[in-house]
């Protein structure tokens, strides 16, 4: 019983900034963890980021790392997706997920279009 609204994507120049928002509603937890995965055309769905509820810890995929920034905002209820020096390859639609214990929560996505 979570629902999870994706926000911020767009059509972008290679080179530009999006920024990812995603807010968290209904049924949520004390503790979890929070992060976004993408999926480009006709592949499989690939880690981007993550971060615990303290914001301390954060997890990047390497594609990314140094361009994009994973933060979040426990008294909104919101985790960011700050994108910088956006290639072409970042193309996808980007699911935010919400995991507490062995239970994972997903977004509907939000198309994320970088041109060259």
């Amino acid at each position: 019983q979570v629902q999870l609204v994706e926000s911020g994507g767009g059509l972008v120049q290679a080179g530009g900034s999006l920024r990812l928002s995603c807010l968290a509603s209904g049924r949520t937890f004390s503790s979890y963890g929070m992060g976004w995965f993408r999926q480009a055309p006709e592949k499989e769905r690939e880690f981007v980021a993550a971060i615990r509820m303290s914001g301390v810890s954060t997890y990047y995929a390497d594609s990314v790392k140094g361009r994009f920034t994973i933060s979040r905002d426990n008294a909104k209820n919101t985790v960011y997706l700050q994108m910088n020096s956006l290639k072409p390859e970042d193309t996808a639609v980007y699911y935010c997920f919400l995991q507490h214990f062995a239970s994972v929560y997903w977004g509907q996505g939000t198309q994320v279009t970088v041109s060259p």
